[in-house]
């Protein structure tokens, strides 16, 4: 097993190891006194996973209720997260008492969500199921639920109790979920570590499981030096956002249908890649290839740009932008919102 602390207000550990699904329990155990926990989850994970978890916690004393939603970002939703306020009510869950969010980013973003205001907070676990979960979204304490307005627009800062990361739960997940995650792990290359970047070059989608613990485990930790900078996104912690200026406006563009969110991301790298340091263009696009995902979008460019004014990472009139003239070295980069339409479209 390899443990990362991640030193924010409210510190916890990441672990890392095959096998610790079936391990949970335990390890939930050392981290609340109760001995009740309400699991959430979707019916694709529900499938695959729950039993395991539900076996392990039951072996440590653990009383459980689950609820699990139609998998899908459309469940990133205020009426579901109604329902979960409504089953944790049900379970007569206590702030004392702990949540467990077992599956892929949704219901990473959605659970720690709901625990962060349900009783106006309430201890959580993160099991990430998907690759992305994993490396970005159960680590640093981000959650969130989507808005007609847009993605990501109503949540909290949430840091969790524990996050489990079992790489063997991976072996599980479509070619196209899997590839999604790489999205994220190519990024965490590209603004901090040459060496990452050049492990994912020597490597596919087809043999990344040869690399993949070493692969977590250095993702989470540069995710983990970033937030202990910066946990409440204020500064530092923009540069993971390299690639989500135009990959959001790419999914928003689909209304986030039909595309994932690490596509969004990886073409997102690439087209301002392309415009602001082409000398790392063909190796970028490269290593998003070797993981089939896109190396750029059809979309003129006049069609995305209007939902880049409405990122999150905006200030009044100006826009911030990560922009990687190295690998291993993102910079954010703060311009009128104007200027850059400008460098976009030139």
């Amino acid at each position: 097993m390899r443990k990362i602390n991640v030193r924010t207000s409210h510190p916890y550990e990441v672990l890392i190891e095959r096998g610790a699904l079936a391990e949970c329990g335990k390890y939930i155990a050392n981290v609340t006194k109760s001995r009740k926990a309400a699991v959430i989850t979707d019916d694709i994970v529900e499938k695959l996973h729950l039993q395991t978890a539900l076996d392990s916690l039951k072996k440590e004393g653990f009383e459980c209720s689950v609820y699990s939603f139609p998998n899908g970002e459309e469940a990133k939703c205020l009426e579901n997260l109604g329902n979960i306020y409504d089953f944790l009510c049900k379970s007569n869950i206590t702030r004392s008492d702990i949540v467990i969010a077992l599956g892929g980013g949704v219901v990473g973003d959605i659970t720690g969500f709901a625990a962060a205001s349900y009783l106006r907070g309430v201890e959580f676990v993160q099991i990430p199921t998907t690759l992305l979960a994993q490396v970005d979204s159960s680590v640093g304490g981000k959650t969130a639920i989507n808005i007609a307005g847009g993605k990501n627009l109503v949540g909290a800062f949430k840091q969790p109790a524990l996050v489990i990361c079992d790489s063997d739960i991976l072996k599980t997940l479509p070619e196209e979920t899997l590839a999604e995650g790489m999205g994220e792990c190519i990024k965490y290359g590209m603004i901090r570590d040459e060496k990452l970047f050049e492990l994912m070059e020597s490597h596919d989608l087809s043999t990344v499981d040869e690399i993949m613990d070493e692969m977590v485990y250095e993702c989470v930790d540069i995710k983990r030096i970033i937030v202990e900078h910066d946990e409440c996104d204020r500064g530092e912690r923009m540069v993971l956002n390299f690639g989500h200026t135009l990959g959001h406006a790419i999914e928003a563009w689909h209304n986030y249908k039909g595309i994932f969110h690490g596509e969004g991301v990886a073409a997102g790298m690439c087209m301002i890649t392309d415009r602001l340091a082409p000398q790392l263009s063909d190796r970028l696009k490269k290593v998003c290839a070797a993981y089939k995902l896109p190396t750029g979008s059809d979309i003129p460019m006049k069609e995305l740009l209007p939902f880049c004014s409405k990122d999150k990472k905006n200030e009044a009139k100006d826009i911030n932008y990560i922009i990687c003239e190295e690998i291993g070295k993102g910079e954010i980069v703060k311009v009128p919102f104007t200027e850059f339409c400008r460098l976009m479209e030139g």
